[in-house]
């Protein structure tokens, strides 16, 4: 039996207050995202590495909402198809602003960026490179290694990235095409708990640094360090300026005093705690009368925005909206509305609710800011997809 004591872990009692109100007048499910809070997690970040460029992850909020306040505040931006770059576009944001930080793109759309301006691309195979160097010429390419994501709630592993003998081949290949050979990028994992997962990746890249400078006179001059700082879930991180503090040691201790030029790219810890699911229980059951665990289905569920429940990886702080009144609390199984038998949320993983939580009840699922209501169908059952509120 395992739950947060206490929802004021994650809010303070004016922003629940501000949720409840807002509830109120609104039908669920929603998802509710604070600005305010955006803000904040960037100039945090900021003050931690100082030195680092930031490029928001598009994919982990794509809201127009974000784009602007994060635009205002100076942020570069990591876009992963030509839609979301042209959103970018459309908002004014100046292409030598975005990398086009996906390994899998088409000639076609390659093409497209290198019209708008961008000149920043990441690759991690030949054949990606030949396509770079056939519609984005000159531009400056970084490479992706491959990283085991261990510790990481939601591994990036085996789909991503290259070895580091394929890395060297690719550094070389691309100033034979006539492209820039700029520097070198990895992804710890989505939501990486381990920080000396960092410390793995940089010391490949200082490998690759020396050598490719050693045997082909070639000097990379960048670091793209990826995602994986952390967002708020139910199994608590270490801070950021923790995290920062390590991370920057590494850097040091590998480079020295005089750092290359280095880029992160954060996407979960961005947007992540800024965001709120208010749900409604739709029905309570259980499989027959001796079955241990009420089943408590909710009017959200993984087509809803909640897939990174699968395989019960991300978890989510879930609490009652009219919180635990002290008539205690039971285990149950979570599960979503919809008619496909996947739609369940947490079933091994057991959440604690009031025992007298009824239907019609809401949810807090909190830490709802990334990664939900950009995952959701687009009317599986019929359902619309989630509806997104901002406040300050």
């Amino acid at each position: 039996m395992e739950h947060p004591i206490s929802i004021s872990e994650y809010l303070s009692s004016e922003e629940i207050q501000r949720i409840r109100e807002f509830a109120e007048g609104n039908e669920t499910p929603f998802v509710l995202i604070s600005r305010k809070k955006i803000g904040q997690k960037y100039d945090e970040l900021k003050h931690s590495l100082p030195f680092a460029k930031i490029y928001y992850a598009m994919k982990a909020n794509p809201a127009e909402e974000v784009v602007e306040l994060l635009h205002k505040k100076g942020s570069n931006f990591d876009v992963a198809t030509i839609y979301e770059m042209e959103q970018l576009l459309r908002m004014g944001v100046s292409p030598d602003k975005m990398s086009f930080g996906n390994t899998i793109k088409k000639a076609k759309d390659i093409k497209k960026a290198y019209e708008y301006g961008v000149r920043l691309f990441v690759t991690d195979s030949h054949s990606d490179l030949r396509k770079l160097a056939a519609n984005a010429p000159g531009s400056r390419v970084f490479f992706r290694l491959l990283t085991e994501s261990n510790g990481a709630d939601w591994p990036l592993s085996r789909k991503f990235g290259a070895h580091t003998g394929q890395i060297y081949s690719l550094i070389v290949e691309a100033r034979d095409l006539g492209l820039v050979p700029y520097g070198l990028s990895f992804h710890v994992g989505s939501q990486q708990r381990d920080i000396g997962e960092w410390d793995h990746s940089i010391s490949q890249c200082k490998y690759l640094f020396d050598d490719v400078k050693r045997y082909e006179g070639i000097e990379l001059k960048m670091i793209n360090l990826g995602g994986g700082l952390p967002a708020k879930y139910l199994k608590p991180t270490r801070s950021i300026q923790q995290y920062a503090e390590i991370i920057t040691k590494y850097l040091h201790e590998y480079f020295g005093e005089e750092l290359p030029e280095i880029l992160i790219e954060p996407g979960r810890y961005m947007v992540g705690d800024a965001g709120v699911v208010v749900t409604e229980i739709v029905l309570i059951s259980k499989k027959s009368e001796s079955s241990q665990y009420e089943w408590v289905y909710l009017d959200i569920g993984k087509f809803g925005g909640l897939i990174e429940t699968l395989d019960e990886a991300i978890k989510y702080p879930i609490f009652p909206e009219k919180g635990y009144n002290g008539a205690g609390s039971k285990e149950v199984i979570l599960a979503g509305p919809t008619c496909d038998s996947m739609d369940i949320l947490y079933e091994h993983f057991k959440y604690e609710l009031p025992k007298d939580i009824k239907e019609g009840d809401r949810l807090f699922i909190l830490t709802a800011g990334a990664y939900t209501y950009t995952y959701c169908s687009v009317e599986f059952n019929g359902i619309p997809p989630v509806k997104v509120y901002f406040i300050d």
